[in-house]
């Protein structure tokens, strides 16, 4: 499994219409893409949730890194860089992956929370606490899905959960509203600890 973003932050001024009609028309597009767990849409828009910022972040979880490469290379993102310009994508190798209490219903939010891995922590064991809130997590009432990935260039962790309805302020990080999402591969994204 390997997660994935990019983000387009955008003027203050924004109409962020033009995203959500974005998303209605062209987001089923991925629905059946080959490699993909799942995608979803999300946007934080400014003076909303606490976000400074209106932004279009989409989160992608792929079942395999040549979905991952076939997008990149393909027709859609040439949509996106022929739009919004050549974002840098970020990409991590995944730890865990589990299905939620909620994962049968639509997705309204997710949270993304960065933690720093300083040099001279014990690497192992922030991973095996990661590990474990996750495991706790994936039982919590309202969480659609839940991933761990490790960025081993900057050495951070990428915690990211799917909701049911709004994220809880509690589940700290940043939150964003999911416009779609496009699931054909959930099921090969295996469960619990990726090793």
């Amino acid at each position: 499994m390997y997660a994935m973003q990019y983000r387009f932050t955008l003027p203050a001024d924004y109409d962020m219409e033009i995203i959500r009609h974005r998303v209605r028309t062209k987001g089923h597009l991925l629905d059946d893409f080959a490699g993909l767990g799942l995608k979803a849409y999300g946007i934080r828009e400014r003076g909303t949730d606490g976000s400074p910022v209106n932004q279009y972040a989409p989160f992608y979880l792929w079942a395999d890194q040549e979905g991952m490469n076939r997008f990149l290379t393909g027709e859609g993102f040439r949509g996106v860089v022929r739009d919004f310009g050549r974002p840098a994508v970020h990409n991590w190798p995944g730890l865990y992956h589990r299905p939620g209490p909620a994962a049968d219903r639509v997705p309204g939010s997710f949270t993304q929370r960065t933690q720093p891995l300083p040099e001279g922590s014990d690497v192992p064991t922030a991973i095996e606490d990661a590990l474990a809130g996750h495991e706790k997590l994936a039982t919590t009432d309202g969480v659609h899905t839940t991933a761990l990935g490790l960025d081993p260039r900057r050495w951070e962790l990428v915690h990211f959960t799917l909701w049911a309805d709004t994220a809880p302020e509690s589940a700290g990080g940043e939150r964003f509203r999911v416009l779609h999402l496009s699931a054909p591969g959930t099921g090969r994204l295996g469960a619990g600890r990726q090793w």
